[in-house]
């Protein structure tokens, strides 16, 4: 190879730079965007898991489990909500419906993948697989990005798992 040539797979690669280290999943007619969750201190034995799903079908599917093993004892799918002033945390036995043409975001404060029984600290920067699974589309396996322990969203334009721009 040239030294132009690897000069200009270099720069490529640089512009791309968000885009090739973009995380997103398909299975049937469902993305997945962006799975993370957030460093939890050393001794926690819960964490959350965040991600959006996007369904470009027309018919609904519902995510009816998710799996940790490498990280956690149980996983179960829950919604966080705010009730006459009172914040309530509780698990969605039937998972959670993913409507045709729809998005749902999983995020801090809503609906969140808990990581229950955690094997060892969950460390920014680190990554993690887990498996997703929906009533119709099937089984993905997923990789979470671990983000600081105060992360709100994804860190979007954050450096968000070392994926700055994505």
């Amino acid at each position: 190879m040239t030294k132009a040539l690897l000069v200009a797979i270099a720069a490529l690669s640089l512009s791309l730079g968000g885009t090739a280290l973009a995380h997103d999943y398909k299975v049937g007619a469902l993305v997945i965007d962006h799975p993370w969750s957030r460093a939890t201190p050393g001794g926690a034995k819960v964490g959350g898991g965040y991600l959006t799903v996007e369904n470009k079908g027309a018919a609904s599917d519902r995510l009816v489990a998710a799996t940790a093993p490498a990280i956690a004892g149980r996983t179960e799918i829950h919604e966080m909500a705010v009730t006459n002033g009172v914040m309530t945390m509780r698990p969605l036995a039937d998972g959670i419906a993913i409507p045709a043409g729809g998005k749902v975001e999983f995020k801090p404060g809503g609906y969140h993948v808990m990581f229950m029984e955690l094997k060892q600290p969950l460390r920014q920067g680190e990554r993690f697989k887990g498996t997703l699974t929906f009533e119709k589309a099937g089984s993905v396996e997923v990789e979470f990005a671990v983000e600081a322990v105060g992360a709100r969203g994804g860190g979007h334009g954050s450096g968000h798992g070392g994926h700055k721009g994505h």
